[in-house]
């Protein structure tokens, strides 16, 4: 038995360097959203819509029924728009079930006396080797941690959507120092990847367009990955690759939405419940370098 292709639509959001996707089965219409942003502005605080809107707009256009918001992970450089595709659609929003361990790390991190750590924010708790169905279109969920321990790639038909595991070739691959982040939890993660079959196409979350190319791009192919990541050609072993993450890692700067993101995105897009005077708040954790403890002191 045949099994259809899926119709698949990126959308790239360039203040985040995300693409987000909208994943349709062609014969049904049915479809799923995978990593969407919600449009936010650290400078004001204030949230906006247009990228989730979009993206519903072309499901509209097409006919399509969207019936899953999957996520990759909980990301830590944008908000998710999960919640809002929820209400206006109805759909489930699912992610791995590790996202349980990621709550439990980050909880004390904001004192998140508010946040469940068994999931249940989100609708559907996937398990490595996990299938569920996009109308006639089988999905396979792959766990591949390492850049945290909840991400997941999901294999529809001969894409896969790779979430941070995997940059363009020309850009390597993602960073493995966030909390519960492990390096040669990655490596095997990627090798995992590599070991699909050639021609698998593989699509990105992010992009910044390497050094001498001119063009955003994120769709690429397993055999591509394999003979030309800078991180990875020639065969690089796991205690190569270790040394060179952890050493790259040590020179990068937080994302620009880190503390914002996690804390929304831990609870499915979810924002902080709202205190008596109606407001949503962020947490802002403060600490001193060494030296400059007093600074604080109340």
């Amino acid at each position: 038995m045949t099994h259809p292709s899926p119709s698949i639509r990126a959308f790239f959001d360039e203040p985040t360097n995300t693409i987000s996707y909208l994943v349709a089965d062609p014969v049904t219409r049915r479809a799923a959203i995978i990593d969407p942003v919600l449009d936010f502005d650290p400078r004001s605080g204030t949230v906006d819509i247009r990228s989730v809107d979009a993206i519903l707009a072309a499901a509209n256009e097409g006919g399509l029924t969207v019936e899953w918001v999957l996520e990759t992970h909980a990301h830590a450089d944008h908000l998710s728009g999960a919640p809002y595709i929820k209400s206006k659609t109805g759909a489930r929003i699912g992610i791995g079930v590790h996202i349980k361990d990621v709550q439990r790390i980050f909880r004390p991190v904001f004192n998140a006396e508010d946040l469940r750590t068994d999931g249940s924010d989100f609708d559907r708790l996937f398990a490595d080797g996990e299938t569920f169905a996009i109308g006639e279109l089988a999905v396979e969920v792959l766990h591949t941690p390492g850049h945290t321990p909840a991400d997941l790639s999901y294999k529809i038909g001969d894409a896969v959507f790779v979430g941070d595991t995997l940059f363009m070739p020309d850009y390597g691959t993602a960073r493995a120092d966030f909390p519960g982040g492990d390096a040669r939890q990655l490596y095997g993660s990627i090798q995992r990847l590599l070991g699909l079959p050639d021609e698998t196409r593989l699509f990105m979350c992010h992009d910044y367009k390497a050094p001498g190319r001119e063009e955003y791009a994120w769709e690429t192919t397993v055999r591509a990955q394999r003979e030309h990541n800078v991180h990875l050609r020639g065969g690089v072993t796991e205690a190569a690759f270790v040394a060179m993450r952890e050493a790259r890692d040590a020179t990068l700067s937080a994302p620009t939405l880190l503390l914002p993101s996690i804390q929304v995105n831990i609870r499915a897009g979810r924002f902080p419940r709202a205190e008596s005077n109606g407001v949503h708040y962020l947490q802002l954790p403060v600490r001193a370098r060494a030296g400059s403890e007093a600074a604080i002191v109340s």
